[in-house]
């Protein structure tokens, strides 16, 4: 993919646009959790003591949130409860989990929402109005930092990101009644922080060129202020890409898409720092294989903020899950390397409308002023036969230089 042909660029960054969530969107997910924390600091609450704290997980907290394929679909706000002045030994899982629950039932009922409260496998569900189109999952959780960094060192594994790690609730776990200090694990915050440092000087410099321009127009604004959601980097949007794109792909086999965790981890190793969303995608999908590991026939994608964590752990129980992983792969670098050879507009749709969705590429062909294919390369553009292309055969993934 020629990463420095405007051209192509402009398609994948109109795609991209049409993919993006709005950012009243993300002010919205703002507000909803920072109202939570609100109610769950209020006078009478049965957890104030314990210094609630709510913050946003995944595709929010990374900025690789993508719109829903219609309009029938949610936005998925996760979101963590920390209690912060608890610890495993003072409660098992299910107390945690009804603790927080009444808090959570109280202030449904508070808001007059009319959607009930659910209860999922890890976490409590709010059912927003349905002109909000989102929900928000609430998530139990404990400090687990100490313990997790001490967990890590002990196996000799990276302890960098560790001590934002939480204890969190499962109901289906064994333990799940009992008072023991054998509790889930995970760490959003510290998987949020190594997914920033892989595209942060690019991040820096995207922040820093907003703010000067703001600033150019008589706004104030400052880097520091600045949220991240505002800038979007090559990497984030190669990640929505290729999120839709397997969303689309596995529409009728839900339960074999690859999940978007691996997507974006693998992206996030194979990125290096590329300016544009074309260099961005050649780089990740000539190469994001090379970080799955092998051990014996298992496949090992650890998580970076736990690395005893494997997130292909199901592709040993299902090994259609692997499969349909380097399905994907293959046809996601065929539909892209074809999208970067075409000549025409109308051919770089053509080539990635299947597995983006017809009517998404459309009206990214709209946005650019789309003009019914006619010419886009000019003579200067090296021919096809120099435009690197993604080979369909997977590659045997090995063990990862500068594995972070």
């Amino acid at each position: 993919m020629a990463g420095g042909d405007e051209q192509v660029e402009s398609f994948l960054q109109a795609l991209v646009e049409e993919l993006a969530i709005p950012e009243t969107r993300y002010q919205q997910a703002e507000t909803s959790y920072k109202s939570l924390g609100d109610w769950f600091h209020r006078d009478d609450s049965r957890i104030r003591d314990f210094d609630p704290v709510v913050y946003v997980q995944g595709s929010f907290r990374l900025g690789t949130a993508i719109r829903p394929i219609n309009d029938a679909e949610e936005y998925d706000v996760d979101s963590v409860c920390e209690l912060r002045k608890l610890s495993k030994a003072h409660l098992s899982q299910f107390e945690l989990k009804q603790l927080l629950g009444h808090e959570v039932h109280a202030y449904h009922d508070a808001k007059g929402m009319t959607k009930p409260v659910r209860e999922g496998r890890r976490c409590w569900i709010l059912d927003y109005a349905d002109g909000a189109q989102f929900h928000m999952d609430i998530v139990p959780a404990l400090p687990n930092g100490a313990e997790q960094k001490i967990l890590l060192e002990r196996a000799q594994q990276d302890a960098r990101w560790a001590l934002t790690a939480i204890a969190i609730t499962d109901r289906e776990e064994p333990t799940y009644r009992l008072r023991t200090p054998d509790w889930p694990r995970s760490n959003p915050k510290g998987y949020g922080e190594w997914f920033k440092s892989r595209m942060a000087v690019v991040l820096a410099r995207r922040k820093r060129m907003l703010v000067e321009s703001l600033q150019s127009r008589g706004v104030r604004a400052s880097v520091e202020t600045m949220p991240d959601y505002r800038v979007r980097t090559p990497l984030q949007a190669a990640v929505m890409l290729l999120k839709r794109h397997r969303d689309n792909m596995f529409v009728r086999d839900p339960d074999l898409k690859p999940i978007s965790v691996i997507i974006t981890t693998l992206s996030a190793h194979a990125y290096n720092g590329e300016e544009t969303i074309a260099g961005a995608l050649l780089s990740i999908l000539e190469n994001m294989d090379r970080y799955i590991l092998r051990s014996g026939t298992k496949y090992v994608i650890p998580n970076p903020s736990d690395p005893l964590e494997n997130f292909a752990d199901k592709w040993e129980k299902d090994s259609r899950k692997a499969q349909a992983f380097f399905q994907w792969l293959r046809q996601a670098r065929e539909d892209f390397g074809r999208a970067a050879r075409a000549t025409t507009l109308q051919t770089m749709n053509e080539a990635v409308s299947t597995r983006m969705g017809a009517g998404l590429t459309d009206r990214a062909v709209k946005r650019i002023g789309g003009n019914g294919g006619r010419l886009l390369r000019m003579a200067s553009v090296a021919p096809v036969a120099a435009t690197p292309a993604f080979g369909n055969t997977p590659r045997v993934p090995s063990t990862p230089k500068g594995f972070a």
